[in-house]
């Protein structure tokens, strides 16, 4: 679809960025704060541990008022669960409480609106030890973990979101450090969707109790979705890259708009011995769940092909999220030649960003808020502090132009919060891969200072959000 004139960025759209708490806070194990599953799973070899990452935790009014200088009209962020509930259930860690209450002041202070991320691949280790989500108690350990949130800041945070890519959670969980298989346990993937299922329940309950507990208060999903296209216009590529998007896509949202299994991943667990139990009421649960708007996180697409039962190729289901991955009898990953890729290996889609909107919207017609974008790549500081990232502007500005055009085509879109706002630790390849408008002066194994410098993409992105999306 071309379009003669573009329809502006609505005037109230949200611009902003996002962080997680595992991921930039530091601190990780002072103050009150209990280990989470990042704590003490087997650090990826060469990259850094998370005791002090970008120091977030003692710097969050210099960062915050960075993000006030660029702008920014929100800031999406996590809670960590260990740092309110060090054991996960029970004694609540009141130096945690303060911590969160003073981040929430200081975006109120500059008139940023916190968008609060309810949990983001950080389990607190004591419940890991208690079956994580396995265990079908983990309904009720969620549901008191956002009880204890929107008592503690409901007052002020309006804006939830519910569980980080909870379908990269299900996919790769090795890969994000944070999939917990029971000893003993014969079939794999029933387990994993047991467990997928548990948080779809978690997710259904912490929607109602949202809308009880806070007045005004808006919730929705935060996965990460991104269209799967067909490798050619044979038929069975074209089958193949319907089971690719429901088992990685529309299951997560299907689930969380309509409360309902997704039926080709209904009969792609039935293929595999791997449907979930369901406990008594959960069909209920998950029914009155109704979000409000969908976060959704896009990196890129993926391609897919046909995988038929007789292919001797062997592809691996446990791979990266952005690598080409397979389900033999259901598709098979091809690597798309009509896109570029990064220098970590991403393939780079923003027509693919469009395209994404446009699906998720046909299906839901929920307001959308782009919950992650961007570029991580490796960054110079130069010797008189600045950061030349004009890739990362470019890709950027290439995605907004995508999303412009979207909201061209009728799609309604609310708000904009890139990965990431100031450099972090990624998650499985460490402080080097940066993404931030916002440079954060440490290496690998060497913290440094911890200094903040503005890149290049600070400033781009300030004119950007000053202009409404006019000046890409």
């Amino acid at each position: 679809m071309y379009h003669k004139k573009l329809k502006p960025f609505p005037k109230d759209f949200l611009w902003g960025a996002s962080t997680s708490a595992y991921q930039v806070e530091g601190a990780s194990l002072i103050h009150g704060k209990g280990p989470s599953c990042q704590d003490v799973k087997e650090i990826p070899a060469g990259t850094s541990g998370l005791d002090v990452c970008a120091d977030h935790y003692h710097r969050y009014k210099e960062d915050i008022a960075l993000m006030a200088e660029m702008g920014f009209k929100v800031y999406r962020f996590s809670i960590s669960w260990a740092r309110l509930l060090p054991e996960g259930t029970g004694r609540v860690n009141q130096e945690g409480i303060d911590f969160y209450n003073n981040v929430i002041d200081e975006c109120l202070k500059y008139d940023i609106i916190p968008l609060v991320t309810m949990f983001h691949f950080d389990m607190p280790a004591a419940l890991d030890e208690r079956g994580s989500w396995s265990n079908a108690d983990s309904v009720d350990w969620f549901v008191e973990f956002a009880t204890l949130m929107y008592k503690s800041y409901g007052d002020r945070v309006k804006y939830w979101l519910t569980i980080n890519e909870q379908n990269m959670l299900t996919l790769v969980g090795p890969v994000i450090g944070t999939l917990f298989i029971p000893e003993g346990c014969t079939n794999e993937i029933r387990e994993i969707y047991q467990q997928n299922h548990h948080m779809l329940v978690a997710q259904a309950k912490a929607m109602v109790l949202c809308h009880e507990m806070v007045e005004g208060g808006k919730i929705g999903p935060a996965p990460n979705i991104s269209l799967v296209y067909p490798a050619s216009c044979k038929p069975e590529d074209v089958i193949a890259s319907q089971n690719a998007n429901a088992i990685r896509s529309w299951l997560y949202l299907d689930m969380s708009v309509y409360g309902v299994y997704n039926n080709l991943v209904w009969a792609y667990l039935e293929n595999n011995d791997a449907t979930p139990t369901f406990s008594p009421g959960d069909d209920v649960a998950l029914k009155n769940g109704k979000p409000d708007f969908i976060g959704f996180n896009y990196y890129n697409t993926s391609t897919v092909e046909d995988y038929s039962l007789d292919d001797t190729d062997e592809q691996s289901s446990k791979s990266d999220q952005q690598d080409q991955r397979g389900e033999k009898g259901f598709f098979k990953g091809f690597r798309n030649p009509n896109l570029g890729s990064t220098e970590f290996g991403w393939e780079i889609d923003p027509v693919g960003f469009r395209s994404t909107a446009r699906e998720i919207y046909s299906r839901y017609r929920l307001p959308l808020i782009v919950t992650e974008n961007g570029l991580g790549a490796y960054d110079t500081l130069t010797e008189d502090g600045k950061i030349h990232d004009t890739y990362r502007i470019e890709y950027l500005r290439k995605h907004l132009e995508q999303i412009q055009l979207a909201i061209t085509d009728g799609v309604e879109m609310m708000g904009y919060c890139p990965w990431s706002a100031i450099d972090l630790i990624s998650t499985h390849e460490g402080a080097v891969k940066r993404y931030g408008f916002i440079y954060v002066d440490r290496e690998e194994f060497d913290v440094k200072n911890l200094d903040r410098y503005r890149k290049d993409s600070f400033f781009w992105y300030k004119d950007v959000i000053a202009s409404n999306g006019e000046k890409l």
